[in-house]
């Protein structure tokens, strides 16, 4: 099933420098990885360059639910793309941030690849809407 993807897509009144560097922002990435209510990201750590690593700890009541990837491509301000490991995704998952200038601000398309099943597919594209809502809340 690997095949599966989805794409999620907003239109977030701000620039897309702006949005586009809350990604790769640790402060930022705690205010708005939330895919779900009562979740909350206690700890964010980014290194954004190609190849450098970001780690995002999110937490639902007790559980701590870690999340990993690698940037493969940063084009600032246009393109993010990053592998997605958690608990919950299959090998070389990948998610890939487009940022388009828009009236009214910049649409936001996110593209993410393989999963495990389709209700694991359903259950990320709640999640990724959830996380841009939040996002456009918090920018």
């Amino acid at each position: 099933m690997t095949d599966l993807s989805l794409t999620v897509s907003r239109v977030i009144n701000a620039p897309a420098e702006r949005l586009f560097n809350a990604w790769l922002d640790p402060e930022m990435l705690m205010k708005f990885m939330l895919p779900g209510s009562g979740m909350s990201v206690p700890r964010a750590s980014t290194d954004p360059v190609e190849g450098g690593r970001f780690d995002i700890i999110m937490q639902g009541g007790d559980q701590e639910i870690p999340h990993h990837g690698i940037y493969k491509k940063i084009d600032p301000h246009s393109q993010l793309v990053f592998t997605w490991q958690s608990p919950f995704s299959v090998d070389d998952s990948t998610v890939t941030l487009d940022f388009k200038p828009v009236e009214g601000g910049t649409e936001l398309n996110l593209h993410h690849v393989k999963f495990a099943s389709p209700e694991a597919r359903d259950n990320h594209e709640g999640g990724w809407t959830s996380i841009l809502g939040a996002l456009d809340a918090a920018i």
